[in-house]
């Protein structure tokens, strides 16, 4: 009876072993409705990142709390100053569908721990100031109204709450917390959050995650290992069966780990690591990059080093042309209007979208890789090529053994003569004059 009974014992332990065990190691499979969003996100190649909060009201920058060191008892004044009366959903959608975007992420809760939203986790919310609207709910309402996929940035760092591990963090380290951190309160917070976000608001396309890069050392170190385990297993695992189909990025400036559907860089194209924040190479899932439209990411009254309209535009294509979206923001000033300026610039790159937006929208990487001249795209048997200046020996190089059937200049209808050879195709630009900030060609294949 005593060996009947070891032997179940160990072939029970020997079975939670096997359950457990394989449990770590099992990699994240995707449901067939996350694999269609993830198509879905690629397609949309365009949207708009709002950061807007508390922090505008002192009118420098979303990182002001930290940068100025501004005490935690100090900061909490704010709350009855932030008071958004011009906020108005149907223009923020409508701006983004303007400039011929096609969702919107919008910052739910930045580092300053503050919550846009009618969150009954922290009575450190919108709701709570003197506005006293959820936002959230005004502006998820009117996406679905206005057929806008949103998604929503939600910051794993807080320099507010002390039960964030903020004795290890890199950042935050003015804001006069005394008391022990407490990750495991601070998870279930988040947790409890991420819930009502993936409830209450109809249905998200993304969570966008930031803030993993303050437990670590800095970007371009060798050793860019966690101070502490986030636990994005459980996170990640919760978000998708809430909604299966939501997308979950996080901006940690590494490989993506299992349960990340897409993968974002900072101020980067994919390849390029002008930020030093890009050291990753890029991955097989949906990319995107994420640019601001002035310097700052929140509203800054002294910024005013605006994009041009051709840069917009050159961005966005780059970025399409590396197989990638383009996330671009804007922060709106603290009574909830969006700079004229922004609008503006927004509007007129959505106009250059009108005519040539089949060269963006659902289109692929093409053939051949970026140039100092441009890029290509690709959309079933047509190759897109976005010439931002002329090729210095006036032709472009198309490599493969395709077969073309016409050559020419998208919205003049000036046809490209071409050669056609074994391993490649090569355009003549012999007599042709580059209108706008990208002249695009559109090669038709038999």
């Amino acid at each position: 009876m005593k060996i009947a009974c070891m032997r179940t014992k160990v072939i029970l332990t020997s079975f939670l072993l096997t359950l457990f065990f394989s449990g770590i190691s099992q990699e994240y499979v995707p449901t067939q409705e996350n694999l269609a969003a993830r198509q879905q996100f690629r397609d949309n190649r365009y949207g708009m990142f709002i950061h807007w909060g508390l922090s505008s009201v002192l009118a420098d920058g979303e990182w002001v709390m930290n940068n100025r060191n501004i005490k935690v008892e100090d900061y909490k004044r704010l709350l009855r100053a932030f008071n958004p009366v011009d906020f108005d959903a149907a223009k923020w959608v409508s701006v983004a569908k303007n400039a011929g975007m096609k969702y919107i992420v919008f910052i739910t809760r930045h580092h300053d721990g503050f919550s846009n939203w009618d969150t009954k986790q922290s009575d450190w919310k919108i709701t709570n100031t003197p506005y006293g609207k959820d936002v959230l709910k005004m502006l998820a309402e009117e996406c679905h109204k206005q057929g806008m996929q949103l998604g929503l940035y939600y910051s794993t760092l807080d320099w507010f709450r002390s039960d964030y591990p903020y004795e290890t963090g890199r950042t935050g380290k003015g804001t006069g917390r005394t008391e022990k951190s407490n990750y495991a309160s601070y998870l279930q917070f988040m947790k409890n959050q991420l819930t009502e976000l993936l409830t209450n608001y109809g249905q998200i396309m993304s969570i966008w995650f930031d803030g993993h890069w303050d437990q670590t050392n800095p970007e371009g170190h060798g050793d860019r290992s966690s101070r502490i385990d986030w636990k994005y297993p459980e996170i990640y695992e919760l978000i998708h069966r809430l909604q299966p189909q939501c997308l979950i990025g996080n901006n940690h400036h590494l490989a993506p780990i299992p349960g990340e559907d897409f993968q974002m860089f900072e101020r980067d194209l994919p390849g390029e690591n002008k930020s030093g924040l890009s050291f990753q190479q890029a991955s097989a899932l949906p990319l995107e990059t994420c640019e601001t439209i002035n310097g700052s990411w929140g509203y800054s009254i002294t910024d005013r080093k605006y994009k041009t309209v051709s840069q917009v535009i050159q961005l966005l294509a780059g970025a399409v042309g590396r197989d990638a979206n383009l996330l671009l923001n804007i922060g709106p000033m603290p009574s909830g209007q969006i700079q004229p300026e922004f609008v503006d610039t927004l509007a007129a790159a959505g106009q250059w979208l009108q005519q040539f937006g089949e060269s963006v929208y659902g289109t692929r990487r093409g053939p051949l890789g970026p140039q100092p001249w441009g890029v290509t795209t690709q959309k079933d048997k047509h190759i897109y090529v976005h010439l931002f200046s002329m090729p210095a020996d006036g032709q472009v190089v198309i490599p493969g053994s395709f077969k073309i059937a016409s050559a020419k200049v998208m919205g003049a209808g000036t046809t490209i003569k071409f050669r056609q050879q074994k391993e490649n195709v090569m355009l003549s630009l012999d007599g042709i004059t580059l209108n706008g900030p990208d002249a695009v060609i559109d090669v038709v294949l038999k």
